[in-house]
């Protein structure tokens, strides 16, 4: 996977450090680039600046990743009050993250939106150093809104988000899934000649109530179908009352509040239930999956339909808006599935050609570019 096209640091690596998080999609993107640059050279380092919160906490933990906190809370959403003090942290987080960005030395700092990503690509430019940032979804937040003015290059996951920033400094690369997705799309799509039929139900990293819901709501239509089977990331909320509905109704199933296996509980899936986040969907058609998406409504300028229905017009997936969901057309919809592999399997094949497996590589290419000038 290494281009050798791109010259190499002459010491022992460079140092990266990737800033923000907070949701799975802005992790896992981050993720993705952070394995992508430390496999480009056996001296690179990644330091993930974050604000602490308990899911980038466990995940990066789980996967070895080097990680410092910052003091820092969001301001969309809050009260005046709470708006002041959350301001009022913002130069302490950046005297913070300046100490950081000092002590690890490092060459890179490399944002990937949150709100936690602003005082460290602010100290970053402070101190002179290299910046970039990426943006998983059509319509920027507020924080790359903001530091797209400061960094040097942007990397946007869809076209359409060109117009928002300088373009100057864009490079549409994708939006980057992790090593262990790519291996998956490198595969050929599987079809499924045997009996069983897998539904994964994922809600996002934080679960999902109304697909909980719904879901629930379906399976006593479903229970009369043999070899259904459930794999179904909850949220902490509703754990232990979706395993119940599972048990209650005689099907298997297993309900959990989070997986950090993705790729496996992807690799096993017939078909997908799941909202349709930038992150979810760049997975699923890098994969190559036939998912039914219900993008979560109250979105910033509604983003995930327009990428739910940049699928649908492919004819690569299927679509519910939040508010049409309800129990019995979900499950009518995954017996005329577990009915008609066919389709779901020209599904799977027309998503897959819409992946970009390679983004994060393209990311690496053009951070390896903007280093050795």
């Amino acid at each position: 996977m290494q281009n050798k096209a791109t010259p190499e640091p002459s010491s022992g690596g460079f140092r990266l450090v990737m800033a923000g998080g907070g949701t799975g999609g802005h992790l896992f993107p981050a993720i993705a680039i952070a394995q992508a640059f430390r496999l480009r050279h056996p001296g690179n380092r990644v330091l993930f600046v974050n604000a602490g919160r308990s899911l980038e906490t466990r995940v990066l933990s789980e996967l070895g990743w080097e990680q410092k906190a910052i003091s820092i809370e969001g301001i969309k959403g809050r009260g005046l009050w709470r708006q002041f003090a959350a301001v009022s942290k913002v130069p302490w987080a950046i005297w913070q993250a300046g100490g950081i960005l000092r002590a690890f030395q490092a060459d890179l700092v490399f944002g990937v939106g949150g709100y936690s990503a602003g005082p460290v690509v602010a100290a970053a430019a402070m101190r002179g150093l290299p910046t970039a940032l990426h943006e998983q979804n059509r319509v920027p937040g507020v924080t790359n809104r903001l530091l797209g003015r400061m960094v040097d290059q942007i990397y946007l996951t869809f076209e359409e988000s060109r117009e928002l920033f300088n373009p100057e400094k864009v490079t549409v690369s994708g939006n980057p899934v992790r090593d262990e997705i790519v291996a998956l799309a490198l595969e050929p799509v599987a079809a499924n000649h045997g009996d069983s039929f897998t539904v994964l139900v994922v809600g996002g990293s934080q679960g999902a109530q109304a697909i909980n819901t719904a879901v629930v709501e379906a399976l006593p239509d479903l229970k009369a179908m043999r070899h259904l089977r459930f794999v179904h990331q909850t949220g902490t909320a509703d754990e232990q009352a979706v395993r119940k509905a599972y048990e209650d109704n005689g099907i298997q199933a297993v309900a959990k509040s989070f997986y950090s296996d993705m790729a496996t509980q992807y690799q096993a899936a017939d078909m997908i239930i799941c909202r349709a986040g930038a992150t979810t969907v760049a997975e699923i058609t890098a994969i190559g999956k036939a998912a039914i998406f219900v993008p979560f409504p109250f979105a910033t300028d509604d983003h995930q339909t327009l990428n739910a229905q940049a699928l649908v017009d492919f004819g690569a997936a299927e679509m519910i808006r939040q508010e049409e969901l309800e129990g019995g057309a979900l499950a009518d919809l995954i017996k005329g599935y577990m009915e008609n592999r066919v389709l779901l399997r020209d599904m799977a094949a027309k998503a897959k050609v819409l992946g970009r497996p390679k983004a994060a590589l393209t990311v690496v290419d053009g951070l390896y570019r903007m280093l050795e000038q």
